[in-house]
């Protein structure tokens, strides 16, 4: 069996998804959490100075959609066809807008400015993006895409504490249920839930 390694920080977040689909694939992997003061010294051992990392054989990998795309394909979640395929790339960058957008307020380092613009998204921005997503799950079976298991859900239930944290929106639960529930989809697949019981725990 090959020797995986994956590195991130000790949060869910853009490395998630990653750890939720080795799970599911039935691969052992090193599950490395990089604390924020070793970041510095282990970020130029990087390809692009970024995390997550996925090492097989010792061959890097980055980049967290790229990722989820390969082992979905390896663990036969991908589409059936190109455009179930392009189908599922398509509603991965729509939450991907949607992560981008909180992740403006969210690392925004003046407390004003970043008051002001969570006002704006709350009720310009996030609304739309919000019923977007709403409307793509339950069109898809409790899906993000093609109606069935993809490695789209994965990233969506990788991302879900993260996105709610940035977007200061606890709440999110009671108004959209068809999140929760694509969320629980994934985790309580049998070896998923496995791994969950057992990860170190982290907010989002």
């Amino acid at each position: 069996m090959s020797k995986v390694e994956f590195y991130y920080f000790p949060v869910k977040a853009l490395g998630e998804s990653v750890r939720l689909l080795l799970a599911y694939g039935g691969q052992e992997f090193e599950d490395n959490r990089i604390p924020a003061d070793k970041w510095p010294e282990f970020k130029p051992k990087t390809p692009f100075g970024q995390m997550p990392l996925l090492v097989i054989n010792g061959k890097q990998y980055a980049q967290s959609t790229a990722i989820s795309r390969y082992l979905g394909r390896k663990y036969g979640i991908a589409g059936a066809d190109v455009e179930e395929d392009f189908e599922i790339d398509q509603n991965v960058e729509l939450l991907h807008d949607l992560r981008a957008k909180a992740a403006q307020v969210q690392y925004e380092d003046d407390a004003a400015i970043k008051a002001k613009k969570h006002e704006k998204y709350t009720r310009e921005v996030y609304p739309n993006l919000l019923k977007k997503l709403d409307e793509i799950i339950r069109k898809n079976n409790g899906h993000l895409a093609a109606g069935k298991l993809t490695w789209a859900d994965f990233m969506f239930a990788g991302m879900y504490d993260y996105v709610k944290t940035m977007m200061q929106a606890p709440d999110l639960d009671e108004k959209f249920p068809s999140f929760k529930k694509l969320e629980q989809t994934v985790l309580n697949l049998p070896k998923v839930k496995e791994y969950v019981a057992k990860a170190p725990k982290c907010e989002f």
